[in-house]
């Protein structure tokens, strides 16, 4: 089972300074108090009628009492889980938790189990106690059956049978990269067609995107989050690169643009989206030449939100070099064409990082909403100089949790058969090689971009 993350709950808390004691209460965002604690306030009375109060002792009584508050809440927590193992114990009752999640999102490996000095480090040994229940004593393989699959309450809610099977689960972009890096290649004149799955990338590119590339041992790339043992493909070491900002960069740099609104109007009057109709204006302005060359004077630094792989700098800001005065839709259809670029540049970049540590890239499998956008695709295979297969279903990640379903009930043998036959090939993107030396330039630029503004923010820190 699967689901897209939701918003975390905020919780805010009330502090209440009253004649004999002090209050507190954690209250939820919808206005329901969910715990509250109370300490005393000492009063003194010096003489009959005259009363004293100490602000120190009500501060230090302040202190207490939100103290109080957390530990009553910690105390009340049954379990800490991350959304996927949440969703599975909802729908099975069991509270094993997936290998995906306690590898990639908390401390736990696959060899070693919990790390009991990291949790007295951090203050929280007590989730130590009782072989790790709170946190997890029982942990699955992704694909593995959960239980005895779906209970009679979680069968009612969601209208199926009961007892039907529950997989342990993925994070949603390691659904994605299950959903599309195992497919049969097999007649696509594709380089990694007779080579390990290891010589693939899956990328799930969407509001943010990630990078996932698997190694048959473990390889430490700088920057890039990994190597997590049978966290995406059992038996396999995994690697996750990402950038914090893609689709959400694309659509904040279109949107923001002066001409945003005729982009609209004429986007409508055509009944096209209005990426669609700015691929097609870009064609009407490129002349004669190649669509990718039009921004060989525009420039852009894509890290608008911090630079997740691989420098791991959320400091980094975003950089557009080669602005001018010009305010109409061919300037808009320019500065959204160096944002995919970039973003694409970015993708070499820690593609490039991963292959120096030891990775042997040769295809990228790309699936998400930004894989529907045909210069989005075509400008990652020139850039990148690899071949872009995109996945016959879009929703790649739907398809990988489905993939979980069918190994968890027992339909195939393995995570890897159930790939190669539910992930489908759509089509394929090659490479311009005729274009390589641009991209190289603008990628030697791309480098450049940030190595300057690191220069800038020396100059500036030493004011």
């Amino acid at each position: 089972m699967h689901s897209k993350k939701q918003a975390p709950v905020k919780y805010y808390v009330g502090i209440d300074v009253g004649s004999a004691s002090v209050r507190a209460a954690l209250v939820d965002e919808f206005g329901t108090v969910v715990a509250h604690a109370d300490q005393p306030i000492q009063i003194w009375e010096p003489q009959p009628d005259h009363y004293e109060q100490s602000s120190a002792d009500i501060w230090a009584a302040c202190c207490l009492v939100t103290k109080n508050l957390q530990e009553s809440c910690w105390e009340k927590a049954g379990y800490f889980f991350d959304l996927p193992d949440f969703l599975s114990w909802k729908a099975t009752g069991v509270t094993a938790r997936s290998l995906c999640t306690v590898v990639c999102k908390w401390t736990y490996t696959s060899d070693g189990g919990w790390d009991d000095t990291f949790w007295k480090i951090i203050g929280l040994e007590d989730l130590v106690k009782d072989k790790y229940e709170k946190i997890g004593n029982h942990v699955l393989s992704p694909g593995e059956p959960v239980g005895k699959g779906l209970t009679p309450e979680a069968a009612k809610d969601l209208g199926l049978p009961e007892g039907i099977a529950v997989a342990a689960s993925l994070i949603d972009a390691h659904a994605g990269g299950l959903g599309v890096i195992g497919a049969d290649v097999k007649g696509h004149n594709l380089p990694c067609e007779n080579e390990p799955i290891t010589s693939r990338v899956a990328m799930i590119c969407g509001t943010s995107s990630c990078h996932m590339g698997v190694s048959e041992t473990p390889i430490f790339v700088p920057g890039v989050w990994g190597p997590y043992f049978s966290a995406m493909v059992p038996g396999l070491w995994l690697n996750e690169g990402g950038q914090s900002a893609t689709g959400k960069l694309i659509d904040h740099v279109v949107q923001g643009h002066v001409a945003f609104p005729e982009l609209q109007s004429k986007a409508a009057t055509s009944a096209h989206s209005i990426y669609t109709y700015l691929n097609s204006h870009l064609d009407l302005i490129k002349k004669s030449l190649p669509v990718g060359f039009l921004t060989v004077d525009l420039h852009v630094w894509p890290d608008f939100h911090g630079n997740r792989s691989p420098l791991t700098d959320l400091t980094l800001k975003g950089m557009v070099v080669g602005l001018t005065l010009s305010r109409g839709l061919d300037e808009l259809a320019l500065i959204y064409l160096a944002t995919i670029q970039a973003i694409a540049l970015g993708t070499r970049h820690i593609l490039e990082t991963m292959q120096a540590a030891g990775h042997h890239i040769n295809t990228l499998f790309l699936c998400g909403g930004l894989s529907k956008n045909p210069l989005f695709v075509q400008m990652h295979a020139d850039i990148t100089g690899k071949p872009v297969v995109l996945s016959k279903e879009v929703e790649s990640v739907l398809v990988g949790a489905a993939i979980l379903g069918a190994c968890a009930s027992g339909d195939f043998a393995s995570i890897q058969e159930a790939m190669a036959k539910m992930g489908k090939i759509g089509r394929v993107v090659q490479p311009n090689h005729e274009h390589k030396r641009f991209y190289d330039k603008k990628y030697e630029v791309f480098l450049k971009l940030v190595e300057h503004q690191r220069e800038y923010r020396s100059i500036m820190n030493s004011f």
